[in-house]
Protein backbone atom coordinates (compact mmCIF):
# COMPACT_ATOMS: atom_id res chain seq x y z
CA UNK A 1 0.00 0.00 0.00
CA UNK A 2 1.65 3.56 -1.10
CA UNK A 3 0.07 7.23 -1.24
CA UNK A 4 -0.52 8.61 -4.68
CA UNK A 5 0.49 11.80 -5.64
CA UNK A 6 -2.21 14.17 -5.85
CA UNK A 7 -4.84 16.38 -3.55
CA UNK A 8 -6.52 14.26 -2.08
CA UNK A 9 -3.79 11.21 -1.07
CA UNK A 10 -5.45 8.53 -2.27
CA UNK A 11 -4.15 5.25 -1.44
CA UNK A 12 -3.03 3.22 -3.80
CA UNK A 13 -3.57 -0.74 -2.29
CA UNK A 14 -1.33 -3.44 -4.46
CA UNK A 15 -3.61 -6.45 -5.57
CA UNK A 16 -2.28 -9.65 -6.31
CA UNK A 17 -3.61 -11.78 -9.08
CA UNK A 18 -2.62 -15.60 -8.36
CA UNK A 19 -3.20 -18.32 -11.13
CA UNK A 20 -2.09 -20.93 -12.85
CA UNK A 21 0.65 -20.72 -15.40
CA UNK A 22 -0.02 -23.75 -17.53
CA UNK A 23 -3.02 -25.80 -17.81
CA UNK A 24 -6.67 -25.91 -18.75
CA UNK A 25 -7.40 -23.15 -16.60
CA UNK A 26 -5.71 -21.47 -18.53
CA UNK A 27 -7.80 -21.77 -21.38
CA UNK A 28 -10.71 -21.59 -19.76
CA UNK A 29 -10.11 -18.09 -18.36
CA UNK A 30 -7.17 -15.93 -20.12
CA UNK A 31 -10.04 -13.48 -20.84
CA UNK A 32 -11.16 -13.17 -17.20
CA UNK A 33 -7.72 -13.11 -16.02
CA UNK A 34 -6.80 -10.11 -18.03
CA UNK A 35 -10.24 -8.77 -17.58
CA UNK A 36 -9.42 -8.78 -13.53
CA UNK A 37 -5.83 -7.12 -14.48
CA UNK A 38 -7.75 -4.36 -16.52
CA UNK A 39 -10.61 -3.40 -13.53
CA UNK A 40 -7.52 -3.13 -11.13
CA UNK A 41 -5.72 -0.85 -13.55
CA UNK A 42 -9.21 1.03 -14.04
CA UNK A 43 -9.73 1.09 -9.64
CA UNK A 44 -6.58 3.39 -9.89
CA UNK A 45 -4.49 0.26 -8.05
CA UNK A 46 -1.83 -1.49 -8.24
CA UNK A 47 -1.28 -5.40 -9.77
CA UNK A 48 1.11 -7.62 -8.39
CA UNK A 49 1.52 -10.93 -9.76
CA UNK A 50 4.34 -13.61 -9.62
CA UNK A 51 5.72 -12.28 -12.56
CA UNK A 52 5.04 -15.60 -14.60
CA UNK A 53 3.20 -16.54 -17.58
CA UNK A 54 -0.31 -17.89 -18.22
CA UNK A 55 -2.98 -16.33 -16.08
CA UNK A 56 -0.73 -14.24 -13.99
CA UNK A 57 0.84 -12.89 -16.75
CA UNK A 58 -3.20 -12.21 -18.97
CA UNK A 59 -3.63 -10.21 -15.57
CA UNK A 60 -0.41 -7.90 -16.34
CA UNK A 61 -1.13 -7.78 -19.80
CA UNK A 62 -4.51 -5.96 -18.88
CA UNK A 63 -3.23 -3.61 -16.07
CA UNK A 64 -0.39 -2.55 -18.81
CA UNK A 65 -3.00 -1.98 -21.76
CA UNK A 66 -5.00 -0.15 -19.88
CA UNK A 67 -2.70 2.09 -18.41
CA UNK A 68 -2.40 0.51 -15.04
CA UNK A 69 1.01 -0.50 -12.89
CA UNK A 70 1.98 -3.76 -12.74
CA UNK A 71 4.55 -5.16 -10.77
CA UNK A 72 6.10 -8.83 -10.81
CA UNK A 73 8.08 -10.69 -7.81
CA UNK A 74 9.92 -13.01 -9.76
CA UNK A 75 11.50 -16.48 -8.03
CA UNK A 76 14.81 -15.40 -9.58
CA UNK A 77 17.71 -13.98 -8.35
CA UNK A 78 18.17 -11.59 -11.27
CA UNK A 79 17.38 -10.71 -14.85
CA UNK A 80 19.73 -13.17 -15.98
CA UNK A 81 18.02 -15.72 -14.10
CA UNK A 82 14.88 -14.78 -14.74
CA UNK A 83 14.92 -15.07 -18.21
CA UNK A 84 17.43 -17.96 -19.03
CA UNK A 85 17.07 -20.08 -16.21
CA UNK A 86 12.99 -19.54 -15.08
CA UNK A 87 12.41 -18.62 -18.96
CA UNK A 88 9.85 -16.10 -17.69
CA UNK A 89 8.82 -12.67 -19.33
CA UNK A 90 9.68 -9.20 -18.88
CA UNK A 91 7.51 -7.17 -21.03
CA UNK A 92 4.37 -6.70 -18.94
CA UNK A 93 5.94 -5.22 -16.22
CA UNK A 94 7.21 -1.61 -14.86
CA UNK A 95 9.04 -3.30 -11.79
CA UNK A 96 10.14 -6.95 -11.41
CA UNK A 97 11.56 -7.85 -7.73
CA UNK A 98 13.56 -10.15 -8.02
CA UNK A 99 13.60 -12.36 -5.03
CA UNK A 100 15.57 -15.25 -5.42
CA UNK A 101 13.59 -17.39 -3.28
CA UNK A 102 12.38 -19.88 -5.73
CA UNK A 103 8.75 -20.90 -6.38
CA UNK A 104 7.75 -21.48 -2.95
CA UNK A 105 9.31 -18.49 -1.45
CA UNK A 106 8.41 -15.78 -3.93
CA UNK A 107 4.88 -16.94 -3.49
CA UNK A 108 5.17 -16.10 0.28
CA UNK A 109 6.89 -12.59 -0.23
CA UNK A 110 4.69 -11.65 -3.25
CA UNK A 111 1.48 -12.57 -0.99
CA UNK A 112 3.21 -10.22 1.89
CA UNK A 113 3.99 -7.33 0.01
CA UNK A 114 -0.02 -7.41 -1.16
CA UNK A 115 -2.59 -5.99 0.39
CA UNK A 116 -5.13 -8.41 -0.86
CA UNK A 117 -5.08 -11.53 -3.42
CA UNK A 118 -7.73 -12.46 -6.32
CA UNK A 119 -7.50 -15.70 -7.26
CA UNK A 120 -8.65 -16.69 -10.63
CA UNK A 121 -8.15 -20.72 -12.23
CA UNK A 122 -5.38 -21.49 -10.51
CA UNK A 123 -3.86 -25.30 -8.92
CA UNK A 124 -1.52 -25.63 -6.07
CA UNK A 125 0.68 -22.94 -6.43
CA UNK A 126 -2.53 -20.86 -6.60
CA UNK A 127 -3.73 -22.80 -3.77
CA UNK A 128 -0.77 -21.96 -1.14
CA UNK A 129 -0.81 -18.33 -2.05
CA UNK A 130 -4.38 -18.33 -0.94
CA UNK A 131 -3.98 -20.17 1.99
CA UNK A 132 -0.84 -17.98 2.75
CA UNK A 133 -3.12 -14.38 2.28
CA UNK A 134 -5.73 -16.26 4.13
CA UNK A 135 -3.77 -17.08 7.73
CA UNK A 136 -1.83 -13.45 7.42
CA UNK A 137 -5.87 -11.95 7.48
CA UNK A 138 -5.32 -10.62 4.22
CA UNK A 139 -8.67 -9.90 2.40
CA UNK A 140 -8.75 -13.15 -0.65
CA UNK A 141 -11.08 -12.50 -3.50
CA UNK A 142 -12.15 -15.59 -5.70
CA UNK A 143 -13.31 -15.57 -9.13
CA UNK A 144 -16.24 -18.15 -9.61
CA UNK A 145 -16.63 -19.84 -13.04
CA UNK A 146 -12.82 -19.55 -13.78
CA UNK A 147 -11.76 -23.20 -12.70
CA UNK A 148 -9.21 -25.12 -10.59
CA UNK A 149 -8.59 -23.39 -7.07
CA UNK A 150 -10.89 -20.73 -7.66
CA UNK A 151 -13.91 -23.15 -8.04
CA UNK A 152 -12.74 -25.78 -5.27
CA UNK A 153 -12.04 -22.78 -2.68
CA UNK A 154 -16.10 -23.05 -1.36
CA UNK A 155 -16.01 -26.50 -0.89
CA UNK A 156 -12.64 -26.60 1.10
CA UNK A 157 -13.52 -23.38 2.91
CA UNK A 158 -17.04 -24.76 3.92
CA UNK A 159 -15.00 -28.45 5.07
CA UNK A 160 -12.31 -26.40 7.36
CA UNK A 161 -15.05 -24.37 8.48
CA UNK A 162 -12.75 -21.55 9.94
CA UNK A 163 -15.52 -19.25 10.76
CA UNK A 164 -12.92 -16.43 12.17
CA UNK A 165 -11.45 -16.43 8.29
CA UNK A 166 -14.36 -17.23 6.42
CA UNK A 167 -15.48 -13.50 6.02
CA UNK A 168 -12.21 -12.21 4.30
CA UNK A 169 -13.07 -14.56 1.68
CA UNK A 170 -15.12 -12.75 -1.24
CA UNK A 171 -17.01 -14.67 -3.79
CA UNK A 172 -18.17 -13.26 -7.25
CA UNK A 173 -18.31 -14.42 -11.07
CA UNK A 174 -17.46 -10.90 -12.63
CA UNK A 175 -13.81 -9.50 -12.18
CA UNK A 176 -15.05 -6.32 -12.28
CA UNK A 177 -17.45 -6.47 -9.60
CA UNK A 178 -14.92 -8.09 -7.18
CA UNK A 179 -12.23 -5.85 -7.39
CA UNK A 180 -14.90 -3.50 -6.34
CA UNK A 181 -16.09 -5.35 -3.41
CA UNK A 182 -12.33 -6.06 -2.51
CA UNK A 183 -11.09 -1.93 -2.57
CA UNK A 184 -14.43 -1.51 -0.64
CA UNK A 185 -12.76 -4.39 2.15
CA UNK A 186 -9.52 -2.35 1.44
CA UNK A 187 -11.17 0.80 2.16
CA UNK A 188 -13.02 -0.17 5.22
CA UNK A 189 -9.63 -1.54 6.61
CA UNK A 190 -7.53 1.15 6.06
CA UNK A 191 -9.87 3.80 7.01
CA UNK A 192 -7.44 5.55 9.53
CA UNK A 193 -4.99 5.77 7.09
CA UNK A 194 -6.91 7.48 4.44
CA UNK A 195 -8.05 10.09 7.33
CA UNK A 196 -4.74 10.58 8.74
CA UNK A 197 -3.72 11.15 5.07
CA UNK A 198 -6.34 13.66 4.84
CA UNK A 199 -6.00 15.47 7.65
CA UNK A 200 -2.35 15.54 8.11
CA UNK A 201 0.99 17.04 7.47
CA UNK A 202 2.79 13.88 6.03
CA UNK A 203 6.33 15.71 6.32
CA UNK A 204 6.27 16.59 9.91
CA UNK A 205 9.43 14.69 10.65
CA UNK A 206 11.35 17.05 8.29
CA UNK A 207 10.31 20.21 10.24
CA UNK A 208 11.60 18.55 13.61
CA UNK A 209 14.28 21.09 15.37
CA UNK A 210 16.37 17.79 16.16
CA UNK A 211 16.42 14.63 14.15
CA UNK A 212 14.49 11.25 15.14
CA UNK A 213 16.68 8.78 17.54
CA UNK A 214 18.22 6.34 15.98
CA UNK A 215 16.75 2.65 16.34
CA UNK A 216 19.51 -0.02 18.48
Amino acid sequence: MMPAESKDRVLKYSICVSGAAAGETLKESASLAEDTGIAIAKSGHILTTGATVGLPYAAARGAKKTGGMSIGFSPASSLREHLRKYRLPHDVFDFINFTGLNYVGRDLYLVQSSDAVITVGGRFGSLHEFTSALEDRKPCGVLLGSGGTADVIPELVEALHEPSLSHLIIYDTDPATLVNKMVKILDEKYADIHDQLSHHDQSWFLKMDKPLPRAG
